[in-house]
Protein backbone atom coordinates (compact mmCIF):
# COMPACT_ATOMS: atom_id res chain seq x y z
CA UNK A 1 0.00 0.00 0.00
CA UNK A 2 1.38 3.35 -0.89
CA UNK A 3 1.03 6.00 1.76
CA UNK A 4 2.42 9.53 2.50
CA UNK A 5 4.92 10.21 5.46
CA UNK A 6 6.42 12.99 6.81
CA UNK A 7 10.52 13.48 5.65
CA UNK A 8 12.46 13.30 8.99
CA UNK A 9 14.52 16.32 7.70
CA UNK A 10 13.06 18.16 4.52
CA UNK A 11 15.49 19.44 2.24
CA UNK A 12 16.94 23.30 2.65
CA UNK A 13 17.63 23.66 -1.11
CA UNK A 14 14.46 21.69 -2.29
CA UNK A 15 12.31 23.90 0.47
CA UNK A 16 13.52 27.14 -1.12
CA UNK A 17 13.41 25.43 -4.71
CA UNK A 18 10.31 24.15 -4.89
CA UNK A 19 9.06 27.63 -6.67
CA UNK A 20 11.23 27.13 -9.51
CA UNK A 21 10.71 23.59 -9.69
CA UNK A 22 6.66 24.56 -9.68
CA UNK A 23 7.02 27.23 -12.91
CA UNK A 24 9.40 24.55 -14.55
CA UNK A 25 6.04 22.30 -14.41
CA UNK A 26 3.84 24.83 -15.33
CA UNK A 27 5.99 25.52 -18.22
CA UNK A 28 5.74 21.62 -19.15
CA UNK A 29 2.25 21.14 -18.64
CA UNK A 30 1.74 24.69 -20.79
CA UNK A 31 3.42 23.15 -23.29
CA UNK A 32 0.99 20.47 -23.67
CA UNK A 33 -1.45 22.74 -23.09
CA UNK A 34 -1.23 24.89 -26.07
CA UNK A 35 -0.38 21.78 -28.55
CA UNK A 36 -3.52 20.11 -27.20
CA UNK A 37 -5.27 23.50 -28.41
CA UNK A 38 -3.95 23.36 -31.69
CA UNK A 39 -1.22 26.37 -31.01
CA UNK A 40 2.62 26.43 -31.40
CA UNK A 41 4.14 25.48 -28.41
CA UNK A 42 7.51 27.68 -28.88
CA UNK A 43 4.90 30.97 -30.03
CA UNK A 44 3.04 29.99 -27.07
CA UNK A 45 6.26 30.34 -24.76
CA UNK A 46 7.02 33.20 -26.61
CA UNK A 47 4.08 35.23 -25.77
CA UNK A 48 3.99 34.66 -22.02
CA UNK A 49 7.44 34.81 -21.14
CA UNK A 50 9.63 36.76 -23.89
CA UNK A 51 6.81 39.00 -25.17
CA UNK A 52 6.74 40.99 -21.69
CA UNK A 53 10.51 42.08 -21.73
CA UNK A 54 11.40 42.31 -25.12
CA UNK A 55 11.83 45.96 -24.99
CA UNK A 56 11.90 48.70 -22.40
CA UNK A 57 8.46 49.68 -22.90
CA UNK A 58 7.30 45.34 -22.44
CA UNK A 59 9.75 45.75 -19.01
CA UNK A 60 7.91 49.15 -17.95
CA UNK A 61 4.30 47.61 -18.72
CA UNK A 62 5.76 44.52 -16.73
CA UNK A 63 6.24 46.89 -13.54
CA UNK A 64 3.01 48.67 -14.11
CA UNK A 65 1.39 45.52 -13.07
CA UNK A 66 3.53 44.15 -10.98
CA UNK A 67 3.37 47.15 -8.84
CA UNK A 68 0.08 46.49 -6.78
CA UNK A 69 0.46 42.34 -6.71
CA UNK A 70 3.42 43.26 -4.88
CA UNK A 71 2.29 46.05 -2.53
CA UNK A 72 -1.06 43.67 -1.78
CA UNK A 73 1.50 40.27 -1.48
CA UNK A 74 3.03 42.18 0.88
CA UNK A 75 0.18 43.08 2.90
CA UNK A 76 -0.75 39.64 2.98
CA UNK A 77 2.26 38.07 4.07
CA UNK A 78 2.24 39.84 7.53
CA UNK A 79 -1.13 37.71 7.87
CA UNK A 80 -0.07 34.61 6.82
CA UNK A 81 2.79 34.90 9.01
CA UNK A 82 0.33 35.79 11.56
CA UNK A 83 -1.93 32.62 11.04
CA UNK A 84 -4.74 35.03 10.11
CA UNK A 85 -6.24 34.11 6.99
CA UNK A 86 -7.19 37.08 4.45
CA UNK A 87 -8.38 36.14 1.18
CA UNK A 88 -10.47 39.27 1.02
CA UNK A 89 -7.74 41.65 -0.46
CA UNK A 90 -9.69 42.22 -3.62
CA UNK A 91 -12.42 44.06 -1.69
CA UNK A 92 -10.17 45.85 0.21
CA UNK A 93 -7.60 46.88 -3.29
CA UNK A 94 -11.28 48.38 -4.29
CA UNK A 95 -12.46 50.23 -1.77
CA UNK A 96 -9.20 51.73 -1.50
CA UNK A 97 -9.62 52.53 -4.84
CA UNK A 98 -13.16 53.94 -4.28
CA UNK A 99 -12.04 55.72 -1.48
CA UNK A 100 -9.14 57.31 -3.50
CA UNK A 101 -11.42 58.21 -6.19
CA UNK A 102 -14.02 59.93 -3.83
CA UNK A 103 -11.03 62.29 -3.01
CA UNK A 104 -9.70 63.11 -6.97
CA UNK A 105 -13.53 63.37 -7.91
CA UNK A 106 -13.31 66.80 -5.79
CA UNK A 107 -10.26 68.16 -7.53
CA UNK A 108 -10.37 70.72 -9.90
CA UNK A 109 -8.75 72.38 -12.35
CA UNK A 110 -7.13 75.10 -9.63
CA UNK A 111 -5.77 71.83 -7.79
CA UNK A 112 -2.49 71.96 -6.83
CA UNK A 113 -0.17 68.88 -7.01
CA UNK A 114 -0.35 68.38 -3.14
CA UNK A 115 -3.61 66.49 -3.82
CA UNK A 116 -2.05 63.35 -4.66
CA UNK A 117 -0.98 62.84 -1.05
CA UNK A 118 -4.97 62.57 -0.01
CA UNK A 119 -5.78 60.62 -2.62
CA UNK A 120 -3.18 57.65 -1.69
CA UNK A 121 -4.26 58.35 1.94
CA UNK A 122 -7.28 57.93 1.33
CA UNK A 123 -6.90 54.74 -0.43
CA UNK A 124 -4.76 53.58 2.85
CA UNK A 125 -8.14 54.40 4.73
CA UNK A 126 -10.40 52.62 2.50
CA UNK A 127 -8.87 49.66 2.87
CA UNK A 128 -7.60 49.45 6.40
CA UNK A 129 -11.93 50.27 7.21
CA UNK A 130 -12.90 47.18 5.31
CA UNK A 131 -10.05 45.08 6.43
CA UNK A 132 -11.35 46.39 9.87
CA UNK A 133 -14.39 44.77 9.48
CA UNK A 134 -13.26 41.18 8.99
CA UNK A 135 -10.88 41.63 11.81
CA UNK A 136 -13.61 43.44 14.28
CA UNK A 137 -16.20 40.48 13.38
CA UNK A 138 -13.44 38.07 14.08
CA UNK A 139 -12.50 39.90 17.16
CA UNK A 140 -15.67 40.08 18.94
CA UNK A 141 -17.97 37.50 17.45
CA UNK A 142 -14.87 35.37 16.79
CA UNK A 143 -16.20 34.55 12.87
CA UNK A 144 -14.14 32.80 10.48
CA UNK A 145 -11.65 35.52 9.15
CA UNK A 146 -11.45 33.65 5.82
CA UNK A 147 -15.42 33.40 4.41
CA UNK A 148 -16.20 37.07 5.94
CA UNK A 149 -13.14 38.51 3.87
CA UNK A 150 -14.19 36.99 1.42
CA UNK A 151 -17.88 38.01 1.16
CA UNK A 152 -17.09 41.51 1.69
CA UNK A 153 -15.49 41.65 -1.54
CA UNK A 154 -19.11 40.71 -3.42
CA UNK A 155 -19.96 44.14 -1.72
CA UNK A 156 -17.42 46.02 -2.49
CA UNK A 157 -17.84 44.86 -6.09
CA UNK A 158 -21.72 45.55 -5.60
CA UNK A 159 -20.52 49.08 -4.06
CA UNK A 160 -18.24 50.04 -7.06
CA UNK A 161 -21.21 49.10 -9.17
CA UNK A 162 -23.86 51.01 -7.93
CA UNK A 163 -21.19 54.87 -8.17
CA UNK A 164 -20.28 54.19 -11.40
CA UNK A 165 -23.72 53.45 -12.79
CA UNK A 166 -24.99 55.80 -10.35
CA UNK A 167 -24.33 59.15 -8.55
CA UNK A 168 -20.38 58.94 -9.98
CA UNK A 169 -21.52 58.45 -13.66
CA UNK A 170 -19.91 60.62 -15.55
CA UNK A 171 -22.64 62.59 -17.31
CA UNK A 172 -20.38 63.56 -20.33
CA UNK A 173 -18.98 60.47 -20.48
CA UNK A 174 -21.69 59.05 -23.58
CA UNK A 175 -23.87 56.73 -20.90
CA UNK A 176 -21.07 54.56 -20.04
CA UNK A 177 -20.75 52.81 -16.25
CA UNK A 178 -17.19 55.25 -15.25
CA UNK A 179 -16.85 58.43 -13.56
CA UNK A 180 -15.05 61.59 -15.15
CA UNK A 181 -11.35 61.79 -15.77
CA UNK A 182 -9.68 62.58 -12.89
CA UNK A 183 -7.67 66.24 -13.01
CA UNK A 184 -4.24 66.00 -13.89
CA UNK A 185 -3.22 67.29 -10.05
CA UNK A 186 -4.50 64.04 -8.47
CA UNK A 187 -2.64 61.56 -11.42
CA UNK A 188 0.25 59.71 -9.59
CA UNK A 189 3.37 61.25 -10.84
CA UNK A 190 5.18 59.00 -13.63
CA UNK A 191 8.99 58.28 -13.29
CA UNK A 192 9.46 58.59 -17.24
CA UNK A 193 8.07 60.38 -19.76
CA UNK A 194 6.75 57.82 -22.42
CA UNK A 195 5.98 55.49 -20.00
CA UNK A 196 3.30 54.21 -17.79
CA UNK A 197 5.73 53.46 -14.54
CA UNK A 198 4.49 55.75 -11.50
CA UNK A 199 6.13 56.28 -8.48
CA UNK A 200 4.05 53.81 -7.11
CA UNK A 201 6.85 51.32 -8.13
CA UNK A 202 9.53 53.13 -5.71
CA UNK A 203 6.68 53.03 -2.82
CA UNK A 204 6.50 49.33 -3.46
CA UNK A 205 9.93 49.20 -2.99
CA UNK A 206 10.13 50.69 0.27
CA UNK A 207 7.49 48.53 1.51
CA UNK A 208 9.93 45.61 0.78
CA UNK A 209 12.53 47.27 2.16
CA UNK A 210 10.33 48.00 5.33
CA UNK A 211 8.32 44.63 5.55
CA UNK A 212 12.22 43.17 5.60
CA UNK A 213 13.01 45.35 8.66
CA UNK A 214 9.58 44.65 10.69
CA UNK A 215 9.62 41.01 10.56
CA UNK A 216 13.07 40.21 10.70
CA UNK A 217 14.92 43.17 12.71
CA UNK A 218 11.87 44.60 15.47
CA UNK A 219 10.50 43.01 18.18
CA UNK A 220 6.92 43.60 16.90
CA UNK A 221 7.49 42.04 13.75
CA UNK A 222 8.79 38.69 15.78
CA UNK A 223 5.83 38.52 18.19
CA UNK A 224 3.44 38.90 15.16
CA UNK A 225 5.66 35.65 13.92
CA UNK A 226 5.53 33.73 16.82
CA UNK A 227 1.80 34.22 17.25
CA UNK A 228 1.21 32.58 13.86
CA UNK A 229 3.73 29.66 14.46
CA UNK A 230 2.96 29.06 18.15
CA UNK A 231 -0.22 30.30 19.82
CA UNK A 232 0.83 29.05 23.37
CA UNK A 233 4.17 30.25 23.59
CA UNK A 234 2.92 33.21 22.32
CA UNK A 235 0.61 34.19 25.21
CA UNK A 236 3.33 32.52 27.77
CA UNK A 237 5.86 34.99 26.37
CA UNK A 238 2.96 38.22 26.89
CA UNK A 239 2.29 38.51 23.61
CA UNK A 240 -1.23 39.75 22.16
CA UNK A 241 -3.06 37.55 19.84
CA UNK A 242 -5.88 40.59 19.44
CA UNK A 243 -2.77 42.97 18.67
CA UNK A 244 -1.36 40.38 15.95
CA UNK A 245 -4.96 40.06 14.36
CA UNK A 246 -5.68 43.71 14.04
CA UNK A 247 -2.08 44.22 13.32
CA UNK A 248 -2.67 41.69 10.73
CA UNK A 249 -5.46 42.74 8.83
CA UNK A 250 -5.06 46.44 8.76
CA UNK A 251 -1.52 46.39 7.53
CA UNK A 252 -2.68 44.16 4.73
CA UNK A 253 -5.91 46.18 4.20
CA UNK A 254 -3.74 49.25 4.11
CA UNK A 255 -1.24 47.87 1.33
CA UNK A 256 -4.08 46.93 -0.68
CA UNK A 257 -6.11 50.05 -0.48
CA UNK A 258 -2.79 51.96 -1.60
CA UNK A 259 -2.35 49.86 -4.55
CA UNK A 260 -6.33 50.23 -5.48
CA UNK A 261 -5.82 54.04 -4.92
CA UNK A 262 -2.26 54.02 -7.20
CA UNK A 263 -4.58 51.98 -10.20
CA UNK A 264 -7.16 54.22 -10.61
CA UNK A 265 -5.14 57.64 -9.92
CA UNK A 266 -1.97 56.51 -12.12
CA UNK A 267 -3.25 53.61 -15.16
CA UNK A 268 -6.61 54.33 -15.04
CA UNK A 269 -7.27 57.81 -14.12
CA UNK A 270 -10.82 56.82 -13.36
CA UNK A 271 -13.22 55.10 -11.67
CA UNK A 272 -14.87 52.07 -13.85
CA UNK A 273 -16.18 48.70 -13.81
CA UNK A 274 -13.35 47.12 -14.67
CA UNK A 275 -10.91 47.92 -11.90
CA UNK A 276 -10.83 44.31 -10.29
CA UNK A 277 -8.72 42.65 -12.18
CA UNK A 278 -8.28 40.18 -9.64
CA UNK A 279 -5.03 41.41 -8.40
CA UNK A 280 -6.34 40.24 -4.84
CA UNK A 281 -6.53 36.48 -5.82
CA UNK A 282 -3.34 36.53 -7.82
CA UNK A 283 -1.81 38.03 -4.98
CA UNK A 284 -2.13 35.05 -2.35
CA UNK A 285 -0.07 33.13 -5.09
CA UNK A 286 2.66 35.74 -5.65
CA UNK A 287 3.07 35.73 -1.94
CA UNK A 288 3.37 31.91 -1.41
CA UNK A 289 5.33 31.74 -4.60
CA UNK A 290 7.28 34.18 -3.00
CA UNK A 291 7.86 32.36 0.07
CA UNK A 292 6.55 35.19 2.21
CA UNK A 293 9.71 36.72 1.42
CA UNK A 294 9.62 40.52 1.04
CA UNK A 295 12.70 39.94 -1.87
CA UNK A 296 11.38 36.84 -3.09
CA UNK A 297 8.07 38.26 -3.64
CA UNK A 298 9.14 41.01 -5.95
CA UNK A 299 10.26 38.03 -8.28
CA UNK A 300 6.67 36.43 -8.08
CA UNK A 301 4.79 39.44 -8.96
CA UNK A 302 6.89 40.18 -11.73
CA UNK A 303 6.49 36.39 -13.00
CA UNK A 304 2.79 37.17 -12.09
CA UNK A 305 2.62 40.25 -13.99
CA UNK A 306 4.30 37.85 -16.87
CA UNK A 307 1.28 35.80 -17.27
CA UNK A 308 -1.48 38.99 -16.76
CA UNK A 309 0.00 40.35 -20.20
CA UNK A 310 1.13 36.87 -21.69
CA UNK A 311 -2.66 36.33 -21.39
CA UNK A 312 -3.78 39.47 -23.13
CA UNK A 313 -0.85 39.10 -25.99
CA UNK A 314 -2.30 35.14 -26.18
CA UNK A 315 -5.50 36.62 -26.70
CA UNK A 316 -4.97 39.12 -29.53
CA UNK A 317 -1.94 37.13 -30.98
CA UNK A 318 -3.04 33.20 -30.78
CA UNK A 319 -6.74 33.86 -30.33
CA UNK A 320 -6.92 32.16 -27.22
CA UNK A 321 -10.19 32.90 -24.45
CA UNK A 322 -9.72 35.37 -21.55
CA UNK A 323 -9.13 32.70 -19.23
CA UNK A 324 -5.75 31.39 -20.27
CA UNK A 325 -4.17 33.72 -17.92
CA UNK A 326 -6.54 32.05 -14.90
CA UNK A 327 -5.32 28.91 -15.86
CA UNK A 328 -1.91 29.47 -15.97
CA UNK A 329 -2.16 31.39 -12.75
CA UNK A 330 -3.80 28.21 -11.35
CA UNK A 331 -1.63 25.63 -12.82
CA UNK A 332 1.23 27.84 -11.32
CA UNK A 333 -0.36 27.43 -7.65
CA UNK A 334 -1.24 23.66 -8.08
CA UNK A 335 2.34 22.77 -9.38
CA UNK A 336 3.54 24.54 -5.98
CA UNK A 337 1.65 23.24 -3.83
CA UNK A 338 2.60 19.46 -5.21
CA UNK A 339 6.37 20.69 -5.09
CA UNK A 340 6.11 21.57 -1.73
CA UNK A 341 3.92 18.47 -0.79
CA UNK A 342 7.16 16.09 -2.13
CA UNK A 343 9.75 18.27 -0.18
CA UNK A 344 8.02 17.83 3.33
CA UNK A 345 6.92 14.22 2.54
CA UNK A 346 7.51 11.37 0.88
CA UNK A 347 6.02 8.59 -0.70
CA UNK A 348 6.77 5.11 0.79
CA UNK A 349 5.48 1.32 0.41
CA UNK A 350 4.13 -0.46 3.13
CA UNK A 351 2.88 -4.04 3.35
CA UNK A 352 -1.08 -4.40 4.29
CA UNK A 353 -1.65 -5.90 7.81
CA UNK A 354 -3.94 -9.68 7.69
CA UNK A 355 -7.11 -8.99 9.05
CA UNK A 356 -7.92 -11.37 12.73
CA UNK A 357 -10.86 -13.10 12.47
CA UNK A 358 -13.06 -11.89 15.49
CA UNK A 359 -13.36 -14.76 16.64
CA UNK A 360 -9.46 -15.23 16.92
CA UNK A 361 -8.85 -12.42 18.63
Amino acid sequence: MLKLEARPQPSQFWSYGSPLLALVCTVVIGVVLFAALGKDPVRGLQVFFWEPIRSGYALGELVVKATPLLLIALGLAVCYRSNVWNIGAEGQYLVGAIAASGIALTADATTGGWMVVPVMLAGIVGGMVWAGLAALLRDKFNTNEILVSLMLVYVAVQLLGYLVYGPWKDPAGYNFPQSKTFEAATRIPRLFEGSRMSIGVLIALLGVAALWVFLFRTRSGFAQQVGGLAPAAARYAGFSSRRALWTAFLVSGGMAGLAGALEVAGPIGQLTPYVPAGYGFAAIIVAYVGRLHPVGMVFSALLMSMFYIGGELAQSRLGLPKSITGVFQGLLLFSLLACDTLVNYRFKWTRAQPKVAAGNA
